[in-house]
């Protein structure tokens, strides 16, 4: 009974939080730009441009560059995975657009799972990781991330817990990546230094 209690206090709060975003925080400029953000996956154009500029970082940025560009792919694969086909399917919560009434909704619903949101599991996973080997892009990489989530809670189609639950997975993913690149940098350089050492006494 307590339990259902506290569960119901978190998610009269969460439903309030989403009202406010998604019906007092209403506007023009909103309406327009937050289903620009938030379809940014399925933009043709967007896409073609986040292409171009992963290869100008594979090619022009350097070995920081380099990895930078390669740890994205695993990093969005683990992200995307661990939460489209574990998370969701735990915790089974249904979009607020499916439930609650009056929702402003500004793109299709869809008929996926709502906790965590994969928009903001994803793109924090990739901020983490970008902001780490490119600290003077972080404040970019992390208010990126945060406007695509806000922009979910806008549309209609996500809780603010679904994101902030999303960024913390993100950001978690994001670590993990970066924590199993360290250790292989430290298993090469251990490996190199051991092999330079058994050359030289030779």
């Amino acid at each position: 009974m307590q339990r259902n209690l506290v569960a119901e206090f978190f998610y009269s709060i969460d439903r309030a939080v989403f009202y406010f975003i998604n019906h007092s925080l209403q506007n023009p400029l909103f309406d327009w730009l937050m289903p620009f953000l938030t379809d940014l996956n399925k933009n043709n154009p967007a896409l073609v441009v986040a292409g171009l500029l992963w290869v100008l970082l594979l090619w022009k940025g350097g070995r920081t560059g380099r990895i930078a560009a390669l740890l994205l792919v695993p990093t969005i694969a683990l992200s995307d995975q661990l939460n489209s086909s574990l998370l969701k399917s735990i915790f089974g919560r249904v979009r607020p657009c499916h439930v609650l009434a009056d929702v402003h909704l500004l793109v299709p619903c869809g008929s996926g799972l709502s906790f965590p949101s994969s928009h903001a599991v994803n793109n924090f996973a990739a901020a983490v990781v970008l902001s780490s080997l490119i600290p003077k892009g972080m404040w970019w990489f992390m208010a990126f991330a945060v406007a695509v989530s806000f922009s979910r809670v806008y549309v209609g189609v996500h809780y603010p817990f679904d994101v902030l639950g999303g960024a913390v997975v993100g950001v978690g993913c994001g670590f993990f990546i970066l924590m199993l690149f360290r250790y292989g940098e430290v298993w090469r350089t251990r490996r190199t230094s051991s092999a330079q050492t058994e050359e030289v006494s030779q």
